[in-house]
């Protein structure tokens, strides 16, 4: 029995391929977030030291537990807001999702939609394993000391959410369909040999009758006739 074939003409092709991208990407920066995160708190105990130098005053590590979204907002220490919080952040992880594998958009959007869901999710598994979000990084300038830190993940949410809003998006295109096969002329129809025409009858008798007198013989007839003379030589008449 012959196997099936994959990515039958019509079919688009694999309806799950687009979402490879979205599942490699969101779980790259998952792990690259929560590796980091495991360093700087359980190696580097910066959470104890709170301040590292790296390239002052470029990139510092400060450490900063934050209990709300980007920049401190919404932070309660109440255990309702950081369920409530938990339940914001999925819920979207799950509506990009739907959006994107019901939409079809191209690969910018794929990466988009990874770059939010992966940074999400991370944020998500602080939050439910400490209470609070782990913001370690810090960039300011000379002169100017930022007081805000942030994470891997924060930034994969800023950049997945450019690329989602601002970017324009493709529908993402669909396998190639097999040229259809040029139509066959059509076999011109036998034509049957014509029958000879009938052979017109011998005439008879009857076909030779013409009638007379015709138009026309009036004249010629009286024409050949001699006429009479109607009067004598001394113009009497006969």
């Amino acid at each position: 029995m012959a196997a099936p074939r994959q990515g039958a003409a019509g079919s688009g092709g694999n309806p799950d391929r687009p979402m490879r991208l979205v599942v490699w990407v969101a779980s790259a920066i998952f792990l690259i977030d929560q590796a980091l995160k495991y360093w700087v708190v359980h190696v580097l105990n910066l959470d104890r030291i709170r301040e590292y130098d790296l390239l002052p005053p470029w990139l510092n590590l400060r450490m900063a537990w934050n209990q709300g979204v980007n920049f401190g907002l919404f932070a309660s220490s109440q255990s309702t807001m950081r369920w409530v919080l938990v339940g914001v952040a999925v819920a979207i992880c799950l509506w990009v999702w739907i959006w994107v594998w019901r939409a079809r958009l191209g690969r910018l959007a794929q990466v988009s939609a990874g770059l939010l869901i992966g940074g999400a999710l991370g944020n998500v598994i602080d939050r439910i394993a400490y209470g609070a979000v782990a913001d370690f990084l810090n960039m300011s300038l000379p002169g100017w000391q930022n007081p805000y830190s942030f994470n891997v993940a924060d930034i994969a949410i800023f950049a997945g959410a450019i690329g989602l809003v601002l970017l324009p998006q493709k529908p993402a295109q669909d396998a190639p369909k097999p040229k259809p096969k040029p139509a066959r002329p059509a076999k011109a129809a036998i034509k049957a040999p014509a029958k000879p025409a009938a052979k017109p009858a011998p005439m008879t008798a009857v076909d030779d009758f013409r009638p007379e007198p015709r138009q026309g013989d009036l004249f010629r007839s009286a024409a050949k006739k001699p006429a009479k003379p109607t009067r004598d030589g001394s113009g009497k008449s006969r």
